[in-house]
């Protein structure tokens, strides 16, 4: 959809002068424009675009085949990227917030998604069979330890890992941290955010009967799981929608519409996690565990106006740990694409090279 707007964006100023609906073209035009600039200027934070020097698809045993790459410099310090969601998926921007002179960068999709396959299947999908992933993915690549770089769900699964492997990890790079509390899952899905950007929230409420609203993960659980293929990419379309419009703190509204294969692995995945308390065990699972971490060392990058996962969150994190370092990133939302957000953590990694090739 960037692109598409992109590219729209002359025609839009054809017409502008003379249109009765001047005002609301040059709002458009404004945004598309903001768009695109917002993005160069994450994008110059960033390393060059890089190719991977191995790709390969690891069979795990119990019918899913996980995508996993590496890129940088192959004797380098290793680094594990854990991609957002459930369901998110990497992308080629990721290699680039590296040295490639310095780290080695692993990055895997995880079950049901990306490259990975059978695609947005929840069976033997669990956190614990994640972790599983990438203990096998570190003894696959004989790796002894890693930096692990997560946002969002990728915050979450990076804590988890640490916290059943302490000694398998070198630092915690964290951003948009997601805790999978019942707490977090209300403010997204209960209407906290949602005072906020009402209009956003009717759009995703609305489909759902009114006696099913009190409970929207559930509501959207059935409909996702249904088995009519129609009635699962609707309903799949509208969850993406509702946590994409989100993601950024210039957000606007604009109906940003992914692709339906990639909406429907996002959805259903994202949704079988949450339904299910993120498989953790227990509310508040990470912070009754964080004891077992407090000897590493982590770094949160937080957006201060993360409407997706709040900054109180990387703060319960952050605080009475004193191996942790809180960043808060001024005008800043949930998406790594932030420009405040890419450029801080481009920092941070560059400030660790020295630490971490003598550690």
């Amino acid at each position: 959809i960037a692109s598409n707007l992109a590219t729209s964006a002359a025609s839009i100023v054809v017409v502008i002068a003379d249109s009765p609906w001047r005002n609301g073209l040059a709002a458009l035009y404004s945004t598309i424009m903001d768009h695109r600039s917002g993005q160069k200027r994450a994008v110059e934070y960033l390393y060059p675009p890089i190719e991977p020097f191995d790709q390969r698809v690891i069979d795990m045993g119990d019918g899913h085949r996980v995508y996993m790459e590496q890129c940088g410099a192959p004797d380098g310090v290793p680094v594990l990227v854990l991609h957002g969601g459930p369901g998110g998926g990497c992308s080629p921007a990721m290699r680039r917030y590296f040295d490639p002179e310095v780290y080695r960068v692993v990055l895997f999709d995880q079950r049901g998604c990306g490259r990975s396959r059978p695609t947005a299947s929840v069976q033997a999908n669990t956190t614990w069979h994640l972790i599983e992933d990438i203990e096998t993915i570190r003894q696959a690549l004989n790796i002894d330890r890693f930096v692990l770089f997560g946002g969002s769900w990728g915050a979450t699964l990076a804590l988890t890992y640490a916290i059943t492997h302490p000694d398998r990890a070198r630092h915690l790079v964290l951003r948009g941290v997601f805790l999978g509390s019942k707490a977090e899952l209300d403010w997204f899905y209960g209407g906290g955010a949602g005072a906020f950007y009402p209009e956003l929230w009717a759009r995703f409420v609305t489909p759902i009967p009114e006696a099913e609203r009190g409970d929207l993960i559930g509501a959207y659980h059935r409909r996702l799981f249904s088995g009519n293929m129609v009635e699962e990419m609707r309903f799949a379309r509208l969850w993406a929608q509702w946590e994409n419009a989100l993601a950024s703190v210039t957000a606007s509204g604009a109906h940003y519409e992914s692709p339906s294969d990639y909406a429907r692995a996002f959805a259903r995945l994202e949704n079988h996690y949450f339904q299910n308390g993120c498989f953790l065990g227990q509310d508040g699972w990470i912070l009754a565990h964080r004891p077992r971490i407090e000897a590493l060392r982590a770094t949160i990058v937080q957006g201060r106006f993360d409407m997706i996962c709040p900054p109180v969150s990387a703060w319960r994190l952050a605080e009475g740990w004193r191996g942790c370092e809180l960043r808060m990133i001024g005008m800043a939302g949930h998406a790594l694409s932030e420009p405040g957000i890419s450029a801080e953590l481009v920092h941070v990694m560059d400030g660790l090279r020295a630490q971490m090739k003598d550690s």
